[in-house]
């Protein structure tokens, strides 16, 4: 009777000692993949740039503003109040461009 006690207890001991070490080991993965993730994503960060210049209407016609400027970049000689509504209230707002290409682009079109 003896025997079958002392097995009982190893047995219970043994249980509990795996199952705590499964758990340990299962929370350390779990924390060594939450830090991974934590640097893949830190590093991954996008930079937040001010756009390359924004569009906007200047004393009636187009102006381009650069780095938050106040005075234009560049005016063009494009009379804002022949564009249609939508594009008017889209000038007025202001049409944020983020590459000179995308300036081109937008130059090209108001010119045709």
């Amino acid at each position: 009777m003896k025997k079958t006690i002392d097995r009982i207890i190893f047995f219970t001991i043994f249980t509990a000692v795996t199952v705590s070490g499964f758990l340990t080991i299962c929370t350390l993965a779990q924390s060594v993949r939450h830090q991974k993730i934590q640097t893949k994503y830190a590093v991954n960060v996008p930079e937040v740039t001010q756009p390359e210049c924004i569009v906007k209407e200047y004393n009636g016609k187009i102006g381009v503003f650069r780095g938050g400027s106040n005075t234009p970049y560049k005016v063009i000689e494009y009379d804002v109040s022949l564009l249609s509504d939508y594009d008017r209230e889209q000038i007025e707002n202001g049409i944020v461009m983020e590459s000179d290409e995308e300036l081109r682009k937008f130059i090209e079109d108001m010119s045709t």
